[in-house]
């Protein structure tokens, strides 16, 4: 592995290319609609709300719900983790008569979009056992979600964290790691962001390591009202020796 982490464009590219054996890349991207003033949350498609990750202390089944009628068959996809953290999918063909259970038994999820059809005219919205976990928001097309959890059999090097905040909203990130084997989660970056001073962007300048298992939260305090918030990290992801 010497060397691995010359950070030019040559071994970036062919990263991206796939020409790095067991090297990979991960770009997780969120937004926060509009936050409360001196509300937490996570930077996903629902407004002061902590991602809910106890919803998936066991492995299961996934239901798809729609609120417009005219997402009627789209399909929608699902990325995720299995009950081994390995990555899979699921495809959901919506339905404008009944929530539609998935087939597919996930650990995590953090990446849903539609794959079928045109951009969602209404919010599609994923919940485990009645709670909300997925949510791609009125005309987005995709999830908006700064979370992730690293593979089974890989290692993810932490890279780049990108932060905005609309031009009238101003607050303190965190980057939160809850590393496997543990029960909390615990600050790993933190940050202050406002729209008046620009996108906070910090370069690591030594990749920080995060095992496999590990999960991935970035949370705002805002301190304006209706403060829509962006939050994006890049991860390299190799395969264990």
């Amino acid at each position: 592995m010497a060397g691995i982490f010359n950070w030019d464009d040559n071994f970036r590219q062919n990263v991206a290319m796939g020409k790095v054996r067991g090297a990979s890349t991960i770009h997780k991207f969120g937004a926060a609609p509009a936050m409360s003033q001196n509300q937490i949350g996570t930077i996903w498609d629902k407004n002061d709300t902590v991602y809910p990750w106890s919803a998936f202390d066991t492995a299961g089944v996934i239901t798809a719900a729609i609120a417009n009628a005219s997402d009627n068959g789209k399909v929608v996809t699902v990325i995720g983790l299995d009950a081994d953290y390995n990555e899979v999918s699921d495809t959901f063909t919506l339905s404008s008569t009944a929530t539609v259970a998935g087939t597919v038994s996930f650990k995590r999820v953090f990446r849903a979009y539609v794959s079928t059809g045109t951009n969602n005219v209404g919010d599609v919205t994923f919940t485990k056992n009645g709670t909300d976990v997925l949510r791609i928001t009125a005309t987005k097309g995709q999830t908006l979600m700064a979370i992730y959890t690293i593979p089974a059999g890989k290692t993810g090097y932490l890279y780049r964290a990108v932060c905005t905040a609309q031009a009238s909203a101003d607050g303190s990130g965190n980057m939160f790691i809850r590393y496997f084997g543990q029960s909390a989660f615990r600050i790993a970056h933190s940050f202050e962001v406002a729209g008046v001073g620009g996108q906070y962007d910090y370069d690591f300048s030594f990749p920080q390591r995060i095992p496999e298992k590990s999960d991935i939260d970035v949370r705002m305090t805002t301190r304006s009202n209706n403060g829509r918030y962006t939050a994006a990290f890049d991860l390299l992801l190799l395969n264990e020796i």
